[in-house]
């Protein structure tokens, strides 16, 4: 069959794409014979990203740490097996553009350049189809749980962005734990052509007034970025926002832009943990230590002044994590602290080891959950944005 047949079926199934009667299983189904393969199976991760759940009832949940689909999901890479029932699979990621969705099991009887193209293809399709459904199929998100979740983490993660946004030059990963019971702490991220914005959220309590206070201190901050406010004005808008509807709340945060041809990082700190700067595997000790301001919703603390603005120069290659204080404040199998120390250890031998942003903070994050007797005292938020300028010409 020549690639214009090809074209001609996937242009007649994607006519009536909003089809209410095709499920997501039905469609990949449908993709996948009008490409001319025998079989294929997406795969996405679970919220906590252990496993790979498949979005039909027909194939096994695979581990994202010790099978060949996980290998392909932690490295986003190709991968190639021959197939116990004759013929090869190939294992595809699916990604949304830097954010990692699962992984697409492609079974064929012969591997070419042209099949692993139209893999290719299959696995962008279903990406996007996977990204769109997500937003009103409930179906799709229950396949990604594991344990039911409590109201607060409801309301929160309803306002959350991708964990992973970015291009070839900047990355912002995030993880939030415990994933389904999170009660104050939230992350946002957002990429524009010359800046990334990142923020990293702690509200008082752990409770749904804690939810609410984080909720309203995100569309505040969305609200101003997006009418043009700098960030003075921005954070400004939060403690107005806060100050005028929850009057007894407040979260600690810390609000950052980072120039994306200058690398210049701009930042305010709001009563929050200082951001760590990593570079050239080592941590680059208090170089973005500063005097923190009262945390957000307290405006009559500041006395009349502005929120002060600092800055720092990045350089290429650099890792600037922002973090609530519940990571340091885990315990251990001894009953000790996580600490700073073994939480900058993890990321600076990541980094040397060449892992992914993504990758590791989801090993990091199971570096803190998976000991034996470990417990969080309080929401644990990690957010790690790497900045790769183009080479100068």
């Amino acid at each position: 069959m020549t690639a214009e047949v090809y074209d001609e079926q996937l242009m007649d199934f994607l006519a009536d794409p909003a089809n209410p009667t095709l499920d997501l299983s039905t469609a990949a189904a449908r993709c996948t014979k009008a490409l001319g393969f025998q079989h294929a199976v997406a795969y996405l991760a679970d919220l906590q990203q252990r496993r790979l759940v498949p979005l039909t009832d027909i194939a096994s949940t695979l581990s994202i740490d010790d099978s060949l689909a996980g290998w392909t999901y932690r490295t986003q890479s190709l991968r190639v097996e021959e197939s116990e029932t004759g013929g090869m699979t190939a294992w595809f990621p699916l990604l949304d553009g830097a954010e990692r969705l699962g992984v697409l099991a492609v079974h064929t009887q012969a591997l070419t350049a042209a099949s692993l193209t139209r893999g290719r293809a299959l696995g962008t399709l279903l990406s996007m189809m996977i990204t769109s459904k997500r937003a009103y199929k409930d179906s799709v998100v229950r396949r990604t749980r594991t344990a039911p979740m409590r109201l607060p983490a409801e309301l929160l993660r309803a306002f959350l962005p991708p964990r992973t946004i970015g291009n070839g030059h900047v990355v912002s990963t995030a993880v939030l734990e415990p994933a389904y019971e999170i009660g104050g702490d939230a992350f946002d991220h957002c990429l524009t052509d010359t800046t990334l914005h990142a923020t990293v959220l702690d509200a008082m309590g752990h409770n749904l007034a804690s939810g609410l206070t984080s909720a309203v201190s995100l569309a505040a901050c969305r609200n101003a970025r997006r009418t043009g406010e700098d960030l003075p004005d921005l954070v400004d808008s939060v403690d107005q926002a806060l100050a005028e509807w929850l009057p007894d709340q407040f979260c600690t945060a810390v609000l950052t832009q980072l120039d994306l041809a200058t690398g210049v990082l701009r930042w305010s700190n709001c009563g929050h943990p200082a951001p760590l700067l990593i570079r050239d595997q080592q941590l680059v000790v208090d170089a973005l230590e500063r005097e923190a301001d009262p945390p957000m919703g307290m405006p009559f603390l500041l006395a009349g002044r502005s929120r002060r603005i600092h800055e720092h120069a990045l350089q290429p290659g650099d890792r600037v994590l922002l973090y609530t204080d519940g990571v340091t404040e885990a315990r251990t199998r001894d009953g000790n602290l996580f600490g700073l120390e073994r939480f900058v250890d993890h990321v600076i031998r990541a980094t040397a080891a060449g892992e992914l942003a993504p990758e590791s903070l989801r090993r990091l994050i199971h570096a803190i959950l998976d000991t034996k007797s470990s417990r969080l005292q309080d929401d644990a938020t990690i957010l790690l944005l790497e900045w790769n300028p183009p080479s100068p010409t």
